[in-house]
């Protein structure tokens, strides 16, 4: 039986099917780099000279919501219906003490009125940026419907309750994974992680706990853009903001 995820405001998605999907993503990129490497490398010319024209869809006042999250939640079924690789996955920017940016790929684990959750190692690099600038941005980039959201806001931990639940669906070797990886700390080699997966499945064999470290964070939107891309560079950027009666504005934006 092909058992489903789900998250708040996210539609069912059977997890059988990502990893079929995930299956052959990973022989079509093995192949992709392999005639790659077997390729002449690109002139500057040649880089210079790739583009497309975006000619899919528009985005409008008329047809958009005036809440942001209905019209995310509309982009991201549209994504998922469309079998976009990896819909939920999205760029996470958070700025350290010393005011350098940095990025990394993280996958939305739900997402309502509340704002926005995904889980990670709370003693890794965004989990310290975070602790000493609780600002963040994170960015959808859905390259086969020329679409890009971007949503900015303060973030939070998650609850507790929230944090085990969502560990505890995990599959097992991901909650030992938690366990084995000190994530963004230097290792001598991949070894360290071998040894300790096996030295934490060993310890906690079927139920290991959520891990001290290890937890949630919500993003509550202040800021969304949704951008659809359009011919001539002429592409749809619409805004919402906040005003002062907690309302959201609609505004669009030159590309």
């Amino acid at each position: 039986m092909c058992r489903t995820a789900s998250g708040a405001g996210l539609a069912l998605i059977p997890l059988c099917a990502q990893r079929a999907t995930q299956g052959a993503l990973r022989k079509s990129y093995g192949g992709t780099i392999r005639r790659h490497n077997r390729a002449m490398s690109l002139t500057h010319t040649e880089l210079a000279d790739l583009r497309k024209s975006y000619e899919r869809a528009e985005l409008n006042e008329e047809a958009s919501h005036t809440d942001p999250l209905q019209q995310f939640s509309q982009w991201l079924n549209e994504a998922i219906a469309a079998q976009v690789p990896e819909p939920n996955a999205m760029t996470l920017a958070t700025v350290g003490h010393d005011l350098r940016p940095s990025t990394r790929i993280v996958l939305v684990k739900g997402f309502d009125a509340r704002g926005i959750v995904w889980y990670t190692n709370y003693d890794s690099r965004k989990g310290q940026e975070l602790a000493g600038n609780p600002f963040a941005a994170l960015q959808f980039h859905w390259v086969e419907l020329e679409r890009v959201v971007r949503i900015e806001g303060r973030v939070t931990k998650v609850s507790d309750e929230e944090s085990d639940t969502y560990f505890h669906s995990r599959p097992l070797d991901s909650r030992i994974g938690a366990w084995a990886s000190p994530q963004s700390q230097v290792i001598s080699g991949r070894g360290v992680l071998v040894a300790n997966a096996a030295k934490f499945g060993a310890k906690f064999l079927l139920n290991p706990p959520r891990p001290p470290h290890w937890g949630g964070y919500r993003l509550e939107p202040d800021n969304w853009q949704f951008w659809q891309g359009r011919k001539s560079r002429l592409h749809d950027r619409l805004r919402y903001t906040l005003d002062s009666g907690s309302c959201w504005l609609r505004e669009r934006l030159a590309p």
